[in-house]
């Protein structure tokens, strides 16, 4: 049950505070004074999607926060639990929409997302407004509302299950046969992939080494030429760095004997001296690897050309020419085993086949017994709204397939979808002697406002939602009518907290609760404001429901006749 409600500068709504009952709540007041703004409201709580052109002129964010009463094993207190949110104290929902920050949701003060938010408030309220009554001219929404009544949504939920395993089992098996369909050339294109790599006999990193080794034979003289002028000005020449240290060492040593302190010196050029020496045989075997050698310039050249081609083909560099090899075996292995994977393939896909027609064939014989059902339930209750002599049916008929549906997705006359092999459209005779057409040809705007709450009344008694709100249930309806319905509400109200927005005063006397809505100017700018009535406030209004704005004696005594009928609850 909706307990409070807090709106903060959202759409023309200042600050307002509701606190809500058990029981009928009737909200009027006068036209464009804020009141679908409040449904709008209860709409974002349960998770619809905001928009910054929501929040109020001059403002920089909206608040909305509702605090929800639900029991612990209700469906709702089990979502709730399953996430973690404790619901002894109640059900806390926040959301901020801001023009610069975004949009926040807090559910028990805890950030969330809209979608944490969806699952929790799921069962918690449900709103027929406009898109309730717009939504029932959709014949893609009869089906639903028929499997809501019938209590079929697990099984309904189980056929979306399968269709949903179908869809990905039947894309494997089509792309299966279109591998085999090319299989000859595939194996062909990547046998030769494989016989062109492996003939090339390539060794990781050969490409480097060969480039280096490309370099050396391009640039051998002047190798030579440097490492002969080294070699010279090390050890070879007049003056060489061999002679100049050997006799650097012999007057260190002479001097080491007058200070010892020099011998450490000596020692040091002896080691360059040795160092050298080696540097200089280290050069002399470079010298001798050093060739001009035109052949195997060739060679490398032809070789880098014959891996820099691979290199093209394949990805870029050797590893990715190596990966590729490996790939195309992979491939070459699959195509082998090709013909077992497509049988595989076909036997899970007709298990998957026979299960969802197992299913869907059960879900459409128990559719077929509760159309009926339904039917004799909304004719009833359209008799007591008025309609009597209405006829109402629910036709059923197999869902029709779209050209090029996989055959797998066919039973006999029907399509396979996530909902079925049916469709279902409610069609509607208002008066008597005409013929059933469906709902969205003949239906007036009263004439489905009593059928969106004559469906709302059947489905209560299935619907695990504590709170029902209700827009425009008087839309196109008056008189003795809106008596009727006023009457359904309050019964309706006996099992469920039940809002309703209306201006007819026939359906407000009703009322467990009574609220005002109002539309002020203060400081220039406007604001809605709501007040609970008390009994000679309540009076007044229906007052002013009877007969607009000024209101006589005449008014005000009706008013207290059309309050003074109401029967005590539960009479």
């Amino acid at each position: 049950m909706l307990r409070e409600l807090s709106i903060r500068n959202f759409a023309i709504i200042d600050d307002l505070h509701i606190r809500f009952a058990p029981g009928l709540t009737i909200l009027s007041g006068e036209t464009g004074a804020g009141k679908s703004i409040i449904i709008n409201a209860v709409n974002l709580i349960l998770g619809s999607r905001a928009a910054a052109e929501m929040i109020r002129t001059g403002a920089d964010s909206a608040e909305l926060e509702a605090i929800f009463d639900i029991g612990p094993e209700s469906p709702a207190g089990r979502a709730a639990a399953a996430m973690g949110y404790e619901t002894g104290d109640g059900l806390l929902v926040r959301r901020v929409i801001a023009r610069a920050e975004g949009n926040r949701v807090y559910v028990n003060g805890r950030l969330a997302t809209l979608q944490v938010l969806a699952a929790v408030t799921e069962n918690l309220a449900s709103i027929s407004g406009q898109h309730a009554h717009q939504g029932l001219l959709k014949e893609d929404q009869h089906l639903l509302v028929l499997d809501q009544f019938a209590g079929l949504l697990s099984r309904r939920e189980a056929v979306s299950r399968l269709y949903h395993e179908i869809l990905p089992q039947l894309k494997r098996l089509n792309d299966l046969k279109q591998r085999q369909a090319r299989q000859a050339e595939l194996a062909e294109l990547l046998g030769l992939q494989e016989r062109e790599i492996v003939s090339a006999a390539i060794a990781p990193g050969e490409d480097l080494e060969l480039e280096q080794e490309r370099v050396r034979l391009k640039n051998a003289g002047a190798l030579m030429e440097a490492v002969q002028g080294s070699l010279e000005l090390l050890y070879g020449a007049s003056g060489a760095a061999t002679d100049r240290l050997a006799e650097a060492r012999r007057s260190l040593e002479k001097a080491a004997r007058i200070d010892p302190g020099l011998s450490a010196r000596a020692e040091t050029c002896a080691e360059i001296t040795y160092r050298i020496e080696d540097l200089v045989q280290s050069l002399r075997a470079y010298l001798r690897s050093v060739e001009f050698n035109d052949r195997r310039q060739e060679e490398v050249e032809q070789r880098l050309d014959t891996l820099n081609r691979l290199k093209r083909k394949h990805g870029g560099s050797l590893e990715a020419v190596l990966a590729k090899l490996a790939g195309a075996r992979a491939e070459l292995a699959a195509i082998e085993h090709l013909d077992l994977d497509i049988a595989a393939a076909a036997d899970r896909l007709q298990q998957l086949r026979a299960a969802i027609a197992s299913e869907a064939t059960a879900l459409s014989q128990k559719r077929r017994q509760a159309a009926k059902r339904l039917a004799a339930q909304v004719a009833a209750e359209l008799s007591a709204l008025k309609m009597a002599g209405t006829q109402f049916a629910v036709a059923i008929s197999p869902l029709p397939a779209a050209a090029g549906t996989d055959p797998s997705l066919v039973m006999g006359e029907s399509a396979v979808s996530e909902s079925g092999i049916d469709r279902a459209v409610f069609t509607i005779a208002p008066n008597v002697g005409e013929a059933l057409k469906p709902l969205s040809a003949i239906a007036s705007g009263g004439e489905l406002s009593r059928v969106v709450l004559a469906l709302k009344s059947i489905l209560a008694a299935s619907e695990s939602v504590a709170t029902i709100v209700f827009d425009e249930v008087d839309a196109g309806i008056g008189g003795a009518v809106a008596e009727v319905v006023g009457r359904t509400l309050a019964a309706l109200a006996r099992r469920h907290q039940v809002l309703c927005i209306t201006h007819l005063p026939q359906i407000a006397k009703f009322a467990d609760h009574h609220f005002k809505i109002s539309k002020q100017v203060v400081s220039g700018r406007t604001r809605t404001a709501i007040a609970p009535l008390s009994s000679e406030d309540r009076t007044r209004e229906i007052a002013r429901m009877l007969g607009g704005e000024k209101i006589t004696r005449v008014t005000l005594e009706h008013a207290r006749e059309l309050l003074g009928r109401v029967q005590p609850k539960g009479g």
